[in-house]
C-alpha cells in the first residue's frame, strides 16, 4: 500500500516525510512474494495510527484549554465591568476563606508598620531571624542597626526560611511588595514589607504564644549584646549616658578561679531566674557587696559583670543626692537589665556602724553651698538629706521593685566600718572578698601581660613565685605594674616581679602586721584627699565663706 494512501485516510498524518514506495525488485533466488514482508507492513501501519491518534487528542485538549482561558478572561473582564471593586473583593475574601479551611496550614502576616507606628514584632522577628539565616540561606540582606558593632544577615525578598521550635516545623516567609498608590498624607516607604508564618492548625494553639514570647525575649537579648553599653553617673537630679568601652571580663579577672567559677554561675541563674522570683514572690534583684584591700580588683569585677551579662551601669555618687525622695526618683529612672554601683560606700557617705561612735558628718558637697549635708544619716528622718534608712529601702524596700533584673553592687574597703544593717541577709545576697593576689591569680596575669602562665617559666621559677606569692601580699594592681613596665621582656619582667615579692614578704616577716596596718592607714589618707579633691564639680564655685572656714580648721589644726 502506498503513504499517498495514507494521508487520504488520515490528514494527520501530514508531518510524516512521504517517501514512494518502491516495488520490490524481484528476487531471482526467491519466489514472486516474500512470507516475511506482510506483517512488516502491518506493524508500520499500526504506528503510524497510533501517532495520528496521540495527535488529534493533544489537538483537542490545547484547544480546550484555549476555550477556557477565554472564558476566564471573558468573564473576568465582565466582572470588572458589572461589579464594583468593593464587592469584588468581598467575592475574593469569601474565596480565600474557603480555601483556607480546606488547607491544612494557618498563615499569619506580620508588617513592618501598624499604621504609622512601628511594628516591634516585626523588628523583633527580623533580628531573631538573622541569628541563624546566615546558616541556612544562600541569598541574604545584610544591615547594621545603629549603636551597633555586629552585623545582621537579614532575609532576602520574598525568601523562605524553616526552623522547628519544640518540635513543631514552622516556615517563615519575607513578604516585600510595591506599595500602592498613597491615600493618606503620612508619608510611606515604596515598598511594603513584612514576614509571614506558616504553621499547621493542629499545633498554632500549642506554641504559637510561647514561640512569640521567645523570640522577642532572644531579639532583646540580641539588642543587648550587639548595642554599646553605656554607664551612667548622676548629675543634677537625673542621669547622664557615656559609653561604656571597658574590656575587662572574667577571663582576664585575677582572682581565684573556683570563687570566678561561683559568681559567673550566680549571675547566670540570675539572668535566667525571672519565673524562680515570680514564683517565690520576690523582687527580681541581687546584691553583691566586694570588700578588701585597695587594688584588689573591685572596679574590675564590676566591669567584668557587666561585660558578662551586657547590662547597663548606673554609677551612683551619694554625695550628689540631696534627699531621700531625689535618690527614689533616681532609682525610678533607672532601666531593667542594669547594675547600680555605690562605689566605696564607707567613704561617700557617713553609713558607719552607729553602735561605735556618733556619726560625723561629712563634708558638703561645693555645688550646692546652701544645701544641708547630704550624706549625714540624720535622725530627724526627714526628706532634707539622705538617711541610712533612705538608703536601705532603695536597695531593699518596696520602691527596690519598681523596675525588674537589676544588680544592686557595693564596694568598701572596710567592712567592718558599715552599719550592721547594710550587711545582714536579705540586701546584699553576696559578700565577695577581694583577697591579695594569690598564686592562681598570678598566673592569670602573667598570661595576661606577658603570654604565658608559670609553668612555662621552669620549676625553678615556680617554685619561688609560689612561695614569694603568699607571703608578699601584694594586690593585683601592684603586681600588675611590675608586668606592664616590662611585658616586652618576659625575663626581665619575671625577674623584677620575683624580686618584689620577696623584697615584699621579707619586710611582712620583719614588721609582722605593723606594716600592713601603716599601709592601709597611707592608702586611706591618700582616698580621703582625692575624694575630698573629687567632691567639687566643674565649673562651681565654693563660697568665700566656706573657704575661710575650712582655711580657720587648718590653723587651728597646725597651731594644736
Amino acid at each position: 500500500m502506498c503513504v499517498s494512501s495514507l494521508l487520504d485516510q488520515n490528514p494527520n498524518t501530514w508531518f510524516l516525510v512521504c517517501i514512494p514506495q518502491r516495488s520490490p525488485t524481484p528476487n531471482p533466488t526467491s519466489s514472486s512474494s516474500s512470507p516475511s514482508s506482510t506483517p512488516q507492513r502491518e506493524i508500520s501501519e499500526e504506528n503510524l495510527d497510533f501517532h495520528s491518534q496521540r495527535m488529534a487528542e493533544m489537538k483537542e485538549s490545547w484547544t480546550s484549554l484555549a476555550s477556557l482561558l477565554a472564558t476566564l478572561a471573558f468573564c473576568q473582564t465582565l466582572l470588572q465591568w458589572v461589579l464594583p471593586p468593593e464587592l469584588r473583593s468581598v467575592v475574593l475574601g469569601f474565596l480565600k476563606r474557603a480555601l483556607g479551611c480546606c488547607s491544612s496550614y494557618c498563615y499569619y502576616e506580620i508588617n513592618e508598620t501598624d499604621g504609622v507606628n512601628t511594628n516591634e514584632l516585626y523588628n523583633a522577628i527580623q533580628l531573631y531571624l538573622s541569628s541563624f539565616v546566615s546558616a541556612s540561606c544562600s541569598r541574604l540582606s545584610l544591615s547594621r542597626p545603629p549603636n551597633s558593632s555586629a552585623t545582621n544577615f537579614v532575609l532576602s525578598n520574598n525568601d523562605c526560611v524553616a526552623e522547628v521550635f519544640d518540635g513543631v516545623a514552622v516556615q517563615w516567609e519575607h513578604v516585600v511588595t510595591q506599595r500602592q498608590s498613597q491615600r493618606s498624607s503620612w508619608p510611606q516607604p515604596d515598598e511594603k514589607r513584612g514576614f509571614t508564618l506558616r504553621i499547621r492548625k493542629r499545633d498554632k494553639d500549642l506554641i504559637l504564644k510561647a514561640y512569640l514570647d521567645y523570640i522577642m525575649d532572644k531579639a532583646n537579648e540580641i539588642r543587648r549584646n550587639n548595642r554599646e553599653r553605656l554607664i551612667y553617673t548622676n548629675c543634677g537630679g537625673g542621669w547622664k549616658p557615656v559609653p561604656f568601652k571597658h574590656p575587662g571580663t572574667f577571663d582576664t579577672l585575677a582572682m581565684d578561679p573556683e570563687t570566678k567559677s561561683d559568681i559567673m554561675e550566680d549571675l547566670r541563674d540570675f539572668a535566667d531566674g525571672q519565673a524562680f522570683y515570680q514564683r517565690t514572690g520576690r523582687a527580681w534583684k541581687r546584691g553583691y557587696l566586694l570588700y578588701g584591700p585597695p587594688g584588689t580588683g573591685k572596679s574590675s569585677m564590676i566591669a567584668a559583670m557587666a561585660n558578662f551579662l551586657g547590662y547597663d551601669i548606673y554609677d551612683l555618687e551619694l554625695t550628689e543626692v540631696h534627699s531621700n525622695s531625689e535618690l527614689r526618683k533616681l532609682l525610678m529612672k533607672t532601666s531593667s537589665k542594669s547594675i547600680i554601683v555605690i562605689e566605696d560606700i564607707d567613704c561617700s557617705a557617713n553609713l558607719s556602724n552607729r553602735s561605735e561612735a556618733p556619726q560625723v558628718p561629712a563634708p558638703q558637697s561645693c555645688s550646692s553651698p546652701g544645701a544641708p549635708d547630704t550624706a549625714s544619716g540624720g535622725k530627724d528622718g526627714n526628706n532634707n538629706t539622705i538617711t541610712l534608712s533612705g538608703l536601705l529601702n532603695f536597695t531593699d524596700g518596696l520602691w527596690s521593685c519598681c523596675g525588674s533584673e537589676r544588680i544592686f553592687v557595693f564596694t568598701t574597703n572596710h567592712i567592718e566600718k558599715l552599719d550592721q544593717a547594710l550587711l545582714r541577709s536579705g540586701r546584699m545576697d553576696m559578700h565577695i572578698y577581694m583577697s591579695y593576689c594569690s598564686y592562681q591569680a598570678l598566673n592569670i596575669l602573667l598570661r595576661n601581660y606577658l603570654g604565658s602562665e608559670a609553668e612555662d617559666l621552669g620549676k625553678v621559677a615556680v617554685s619561688e613565685l609560689r612561695e614569694a606569692v603568699e607571703k608578699a601580699k601584694m594586690t593585683p594592681a601592684d603586681i600588675s605594674e611590675v608586668l606592664i613596665k616590662n611585658r616586652r621582656n618576659k625575663e626581665k619582667a619575671v625577674s623584677e616581679l620575683l624580686g618584689a615579692l620577696k623584697v615584699r614578704a621579707e619586710r611582712n616577716e620583719k614588721y609582722g602586721g605593723l606594716r600592713e596596718e601603716c599601709e592601709l592607714s597611707v592608702v586611706e589618707e591618700e582616698e580621703q584627699e582625692k575624694r575630698a579633691l573629687d567632691s567639687p564639680k566643674e565649673g562651681s564655685d565654693c563660697d568665700d565663706d566656706s573657704s575661710k572656714k575650712v582655711e580657720a580648721d587648718e590653723e587651728e589644726k597646725k597651731a594644736k
